[in-house]
């Protein structure tokens, strides 16, 4: 019985890592589709979406049913609550590339991006897929020296977003309105993206550590993977080893992305 119980939990690690690989697949083909106004393409990354949707709905089921049936404590309990918070983050990078896909899908036969500005946008695609491969990294190896990489990657996205509204707020923009509504919306999704990869990978500390992020101690981080190496179950992709607090940490891309909208003309 507790060998099924541990094969669950494992699955649920798996079904993080295959919703983070499959999102981390979406951003580059949306930044692709938009960059080259490529329509069958946009409505693949748009149709693909439910996929994740459907790990998304299987996985809280999954872990409902586990809190129900074996009402696991410390480490176990931890797993469960934070894969939830985990799945929710994955979702969600999904939608803000599908959102992607939407805005290269409404331009189309044009690309959605001035020419001036297509080497940034297309940094920002590259990067946010670069980011979400470290995050799905981050769950199978409990690694927590490259969780906390990602905060510096987010700091280079959040500088390219940056960059991106100087261009929008220059006196000589010469796009008009649709265009910097566009380019606006297209800057927050990746912005957003890249915050929810974070997100995911400082749970991961706090599943391997029982600390949230930025309180994490370099030597008890060290132990804490350690444990996670040696203590967890057999062949698991998603349960670290250890035991600790059972709350969960905050999200670095908390709330729920109410600024983010829609490009103009186009529904969600």
């Amino acid at each position: 019985m507790r060998d099924a119980y541990h094969e669950e939990l494992d699955s649920i690690g798996d079904s993080l890592v295959e919703m983070a690989r499959l999102v981390g697949s979406a951003v580059g083909r949306a930044t692709t589709a938009m960059l080259d106004a490529d329509l069958k393409l946009a409505e693949s990354v748009i149709a693909a979406d439910e996929k994740v949707d459907d790990i998304q709905r299987d996985l809280e089921t999954r872990a409902i049913q586990l809190l129900a049936r074996q009402q696991p404590v410390a480490t176990d309990l931890r797993i469960v609550v934070t894969s939830l918070r985990m799945s929710a983050d994955l979702e969600r990078s999904g939608d803000l590339a599908q959102h992607v896909a939407k805005v290269a899908r409404l331009r189309f036969p044009e690309s959605a991006v001035p020419q001036d500005l297509q080497a940034t946008l297309l940094e920002m695609g590259q990067l946010a897929q670069r980011l979400m491969a470290k995050a799905a990294e981050v769950i199978v190896t409990k690694d927590v020296d490259l969780a906390m990489q990602l905060e510096q990657d987010d700091d280079a996205m959040d500088l390219l977003h940056r960059t991106l509204f100087q261009h929008l707020m220059d006196d000589r923009w010469k796009h008009g309105i649709e265009t910097a509504v566009d380019v606006t919306l297209l800057g927050r999704y990746y912005e957003r993206f890249a915050d929810h990869a974070v997100s995911v990978a400082r749970r991961v500390v706090y599943l391997v550590t029982g600390d949230y992020a930025d309180e994490i101690d370099p030597a008890a981080a060290a132990a804490g993977a350690a444990d996670a190496a040696t203590g967890g179950t057999p062949g698991s992709t998603g349960t670290p080893g250890g035991t600790g607090s059972t709350g969960t940490p905050g999200s670095t891309g908390s709330g729920d992305d109410a600024g983010e909208g829609t490009a103009a003309g186009e529904s969600r």
